[in-house]
């Protein structure tokens, strides 16, 4: 889907819109997602998407600036990097972060509360070129991009943008659609999100699977054990 599309373009003006206290959604490779950054866009995207506001959103991340701001061991860094380079996945991963990274700290208020629970954060890595580009952007420029799924709270993530319901696509400022996302599925799963302190499943989502043959076959870590003892 990304093929073709003019990327750099659409992340500049997706980026400018949030800048300019807009909301924005757009595809990335797990659904299209809705993002903001100012106060008013951030209640804007809840009130849309009927999120309660104790439900923390995640952070557009790129590889380096998760070396830079998410406090984990190397071997965990590896685990990320595998999955993101190696196996070429997009991963949801949740750990503690530096409060002190530019990033971090360009988050208003009430986005660092409705993007953070308990001293972590949540990264969405690898999810294609326009998150890619968007994430860049947000580093580059130390203005963090957060957001959700493009659609109501419970209801699955959208792979087309005919799919998002009514409500959450008027809260947007600007839209793009280039079509069928790549990992779309029957389930409307986005996104699989680990803690990588205690390697609990937070939710399972697209390439969950995949991403759990990885960390048991390379880094002898059991994700599906951790989440049965979770569980129990």
């Amino acid at each position: 889907m990304f093929e073709g599309q003019p990327i750099r373009d659409d992340a500049r003006r997706i980026f400018q819109k949030v800048q300019g206290g807009g909301v924005a959604i757009f595809p990335v490779s797990v659904g299209y997602a809705i993002v903001g950054h100012e106060e008013e866009a951030v209640r804007r995207m809840y009130r849309a998407k009927q999120r309660p506001f104790s439900k923390p959103c995640g952070n557009f991340c790129d590889w380096q600036l998760f070396t830079e701001a998410i406090k984990v061991p190397d071997k965990t860094a590896d685990v990320v990097s595998a999955i993101i380079h190696d196996n070429n996945l997009p991963f949801s991963i949740v750990a503690p972060f530096d409060e002190t990274h530019p990033v971090i700290r360009s988050l208003p208020p009430f986005a660092f509360r409705n993007a953070t629970l308990a001293g972590t954060m949540d990264m969405l890595l690898n999810a294609g070129p326009l998150h890619d580009e968007i994430a860049r952007m947000a580093r580059e420029n130390r203005y963090a991009v957060i957001g959700s799924s493009a659609n109501v709270s419970g209801r699955g993530s959208k792979f087309v943008f005919e799919d998002i319901e009514e409500p959450v696509a008027n809260a947007a400022d600007i839209t793009v659609d280039y079509g069928l996302t790549p990992f779309h599925n029957e389930k409307g799963l986005g996104s699989s999100i680990v803690d990588l302190i205690s390697w609990k499943t937070i939710r399972v989502g697209a390439v969950y699977d995949q991403i759990c043959d990885i960390l048991l076959d390379r880094f002898d870590i059991d994700l599906e054990t951790v989440m049965t003892a979770k569980e129990a």
